[in-house]
């Protein structure tokens, strides 16, 4: 036998790629598909300043997330250091998503970042986003186009100082330029800039819109002219960032403005739902214009004993009621359901109870009926429930799908009755632990007008965060459960859902606020 050395097979190493992707104008509503795809499976994000920081609830659990953020004055990195930073992930074998506000080609310097990434011999693509540019005049009512005032538009930046003598921009042109000119970025530097158009030639009665936040809550909208927004700038504290709009079509900004008329404009509301959770409530106040942050306070966690709840899941044909009292208990209960089985029918025929609209709707999602539902939304409703629609349910068995923390009314008034029961533990709730949108932090710097609880252990955990809650601050509660946690917690209960649910509760802040 020849001696030989036996070939080792050496692993491949990680080929990393790089994503740059334009993160949209703010309103979370105007996120590209691919960019939402993107933040689901990346390992790497580094977002900027003006990228709106709730899209990275959408982000895995364990991705590496870096602020490199730039506004006027304040660089957390130098753009050679954010080259080198992205250069540096993908190389080590990372799907990088590099994430800039608007479109990362327009003024976001993602030309110079795809610049290095070649330079270094590797893989990226560019995902465009929807652009400020555009974006804020539309939803502050300013076409940028019109047929009856303008075919043209052109837009340029307001970073450099006009007074510098190697700027870029050639403002004799710029002036003689006809149509709308919407300018990023420059409001610090807006009086030597109109200063600089005017003396070229622009007229000083240009009328002129500066959108600052556009498309988010935040938003507002000064108008004025070429001539005399400088000194409204100073007169307002007017700040940036904003986008300029120049010319005619910023007049139609009185007949077509539509989002700063919204009910709610201008109320900073903070949704303390878990992250998965907390889109719904978001997005129907958001609608109504209020400025919303997300400050999760709880997390849903699968129970301590997961052996047990299997057990009694496997079980569930030999129930005749199967009860389900949150929206989560049904997500969890069926996720182990179909681990077991892959078959509805191995439920033979236990009949289901709800307690809740958004319960029966998570029931029915699985396209299965809901045999009783209380017309409150508590746990004491659903044994009125029993007693008016089933009668009599001694010796039945009873299947309990809920959380580790709930309340004990209603398992305890079931056997009064009678009943056999099991308590299936679906879940848990726990405090949450990370930040990754940022809204405590925005909370302890900017407060907020109300903060909405859905449940007692939202009241309980944000609590325990032992912010400093800001003067005048409103509460809302979901329902008198939720209210009298709080109450026992030590605040105060400025509205209260009549409906104990989501629409409930977005109904009581609109009648409260006078919308």
């Amino acid at each position: 036998m020849s001696g030989s050395k036996r070939a080792t097979k050496t692993k491949a190493p990680l080929k990393g790629i790089c994503h740059l992707a334009g993160a949209g104008p703010g309103d979370l509503g105007l996120v590209t598909l691919r960019v939402r795809e993107l933040l689901e499976i990346s390992d790497v994000i580094v977002f900027d300043y003006l990228c709106n920081p709730e899209m990275l609830k959408w982000a895995r659990p364990g991705v590496e997330i870096i602020y490199a953020g730039k506004k006027a004055g304040q660089h957390t990195l130098r753009q050679e250091e954010i080259n080198a930073l992205l250069v540096d992930k993908t190389k080590a074998g990372n799907r990088v998503l590099r994430l800039k506000g608007g479109d990362p080609f327009l003024f976001g310097r993602g030309g110079e970042e795809a610049e290095a990434l070649a330079e270094a011999g590797l893989e990226f693509e560019i995902v465009p986003g929807v652009t400020s540019a555009i974006a804020a005049p539309a939803y502050a009512g300013i076409p940028v186009t019109h047929r009856d005032f303008t075919s043209s538009v052109t837009i340029f930046t307001g970073h450099e100082d006009p007074t510098k003598p190697e700027t870029a921009l050639d403002y004799s042109r710029l002036a003689a330029l006809p149509g709308t000119k919407v300018m990023l970025m420059g409001v610090e530097r807006m009086g030597p800039i109109t200063a600089e158009l005017q003396k070229h030639g622009m007229p000083a009665e240009t009328p002129i819109a500066l959108v600052r936040w556009g498309t988010t809550g935040r938003q507002q909208t000064l108008a004025g002219t070429v001539g005399d927004i400088a000194q409204k700038i100073l007169d307002t504290g007017f700040q940036a960032p904003a986008v300029a709009v120049m010319g005619e079509v910023a007049t139609l900004r009185n007949k077509l403005g539509w989002f700063e008329k919204r009910p709610l404009r201008g109320k900073r509301i903070v949704v303390t739902r878990t992250r998965q959770q907390a889109g719904v409530l978001s997005a129907e106040l958001r609608a109504l214009g209020a400025d919303v942050y997300e400050l999760p306070t709880i997390r849903i966690e699968p129970p301590e004993d997961l052996r047990s709840f299997a057990e009694l899941v496997q079980d569930v044909h030999s129930y005749d009621w199967l009860i389900f009292t949150s929206p989560n208990g049904v997500a969890a209960f069926f996720e182990m359901f179909f681990k077991l089985y892959s078959d509805a029918r191995e439920m033979g025929g236990v009949r289901i109870a709800a307690i809740g609209p958004a319960t029966a709707k998570a029931v029915r999602a699985f396209h299965l009926a809901v045999d009783l539902q209380p017309s409150e939304y508590v746990a004491e409703a659903i044994l009125t429930e029993f007693r008016a629609k089933v009668g009599d349910i001694e010796n039945q068995r009873i299947l309990l799908a809920r959380a580790q923390e709930a309340r004990e009314v209603l398992p305890k008034e079931l056997v009064k009755l009678g009943a056999i029961v099991d308590e299936a533990v679906a879940y848990r709730t726990v405090a949450e632990t990370e930040d990754v949108s940022g809204g405590i932090a925005r909370f302890r710097n900017e407060g907020a007008d109300l903060i909405t609880f859905t449940s007692s252990s939202t009241a309980e955990n944000f609590m325990a965060l032992k912010l400093p809650l800001p003067e005048g601050l409103k509460t809302a509660s979901i329902g008198p459960v939720t209210s009298k946690t709080m109450r026992d917690l030590g605040l105060s209960v400025d509205m209260e859902a009549k409906d104990y649910d989501i629409p409930g509760l977005v109904a009581a802040i609109r009648a409260h606020f006078g919308a």
